[in-house]
């Protein structure tokens, strides 16, 4: 029993000490070099991929026609074949001034081989290529509202540092007791999985990025093959991260800056976020699949277990474990604004996420894998 109950509680050891340090989120976007570019402000075209936005489009597009940045910049949305009106709604919230800055173009029919967003970047990437030829583009989402100075810092952040990726994962929308629950952990969970400091480091391999918000220098793009390369991806930022790297630096952060607007419902609206990608990460594997769940299980859900059904010595190693455990927690909560007294629930949101894992793979095999906006897009 002390051999199993010492197993999560060296796991939680090593995440703490030997993880990037990805718990304690230091990777943040209100630090960095404020000195203007050298010369002139690059240019910037701001590609804006949309599915039936229609009820967060107005608010996102005014906020990035809000940007205080200093050089040339536009807006290209691209309409994803949307059925709420979505581009009607968009153009009738720019006023007459703005016109001239901001474009809407029709999404095509998506091809074979590619996901719906994918296709939607690879649309607004060509517009832009073909009338502007800009120095970076701004891929965000249609439900991401922008504070206005953040486009004005992204390029700062990414001339200063010569990057060719800086992303942002956008704070998501945390009020009701569903998001406060799960939401937190979502992010503390890429983290772990994704630490930003060795996505951050050129020397390793390991790239991330949060599709919300991701600034890309045009030329690196081109350069690694465009978003041809990553047409088949359900998890297209990371994807997207992964071969910029072999361009140059790339930079991941949280931010107070680029904000998520819509609210999740409740469980089930959460639940189906996760579970359009989790599968996909883990290369739709059935082994790979048990061996998560085991894991999780054993990082979880063992340390409350043993510590409140063991016997000494057993229970001292399980209740340090679930303490390491809620303290590593702690920045995220912070983060978030929320309660400490959230931390010694990770185990259960953890058991959730167990679950929406396994809902992810079950969606797969059922032909209804990576469902997003009507469409099931899994391509394995």
């Amino acid at each position: 029993m002390i051999l199993i109950a010492a197993a999560p509680l060296l796991i939680w050891i090593y995440l703490l000490a030997a993880r990037g340090g990805f718990w304690l989120m230091r990777e943040r976007d209100d630090t960095g070099d404020d000195c203007p570019p050298a010369g002139t402000w690059p240019s910037v075209v701001v590609i804006v991929p949309a599915r039936n936005e229609a009820d967060v489009i107005a608010s996102s597009i005014g906020s990035l026609l809000a940007q205080d940045y200093p050089g040339n910049f536009r807006i290209v949305l691209v309409d994803d074949r949307s059925s709420d009106g979505t581009a009607d709604v968009a153009r009738h919230s720019v006023s007459a001034s703005d016109h001239n800055r901001f474009e809407v173009i029709s999404g095509q029919e998506r091809p074979a081989g590619w996901t719906g967003k994918v296709w939607a970047m690879r649309q607004g990437f060509a517009r832009a290529l073909e009338t502007d030829l800009p120095d970076y583009v701004l891929f965000t989402d249609a439900d991401i509202a922008h504070t206005p100075e953040n486009l004005r810092k992204l390029v700062l952040r990414a001339k200063n540092g010569r990057r060719v990726l800086v992303s942002l994962m956008a704070k998501l929308h945390c009020e009701s007791f569903a998001e406060k629950f799960l939401i937190p952990a979502f992010v503390f969970f890429f983290a772990m999985l994704f630490p930003f400091a060795w996505s951050n480091d050129p020397s390793r391999k390991m790239a991330a990025a949060a599709g919300g918000c991701m600034l890309v220098r045009r030329d690196a793009l081109v350069a690694a093959g465009g978003l041809d390369r990553i047409a088949r991806e359900i998890i297209d930022d990371c994807a997207l991260a992964l071969i910029l790297k072999e361009q140059g630096p790339i930079w991941l952060g949280l931010t107070h800056r680029a904000i998520s607007i819509r609210p999740y419902q409740g469980f089930g609206d959460i639940g189906g976020m996760v579970a359009r990608s989790a599968y996909a990460q883990l290369g739709y594997s059935p082994l790979i699949l048990c061996g998560t769940l085991l894991g999780m299980a054993i990082v979880y859900l063992a340390p409350p277990l043993i510590a409140c059904f063991a016997g000494w010595p057993a229970l001292t190693l399980g209740a340090v474990a679930w303490l390491l455990m809620v303290l590593a927690f702690q920045p995220m909560l912070r983060f978030y604004r929320l309660s400490p007294l959230w931390g010694p629930l990770l185990p259960v949101i953890g058991a959730c996420y167990t679950l929406f894992t396994m809902n992810s793979a079950l969606q797969y095999w059922r032909g209804r894998g990576g469902m997003w906006k009507g469409r099931a897009q899994a391509i394995a």
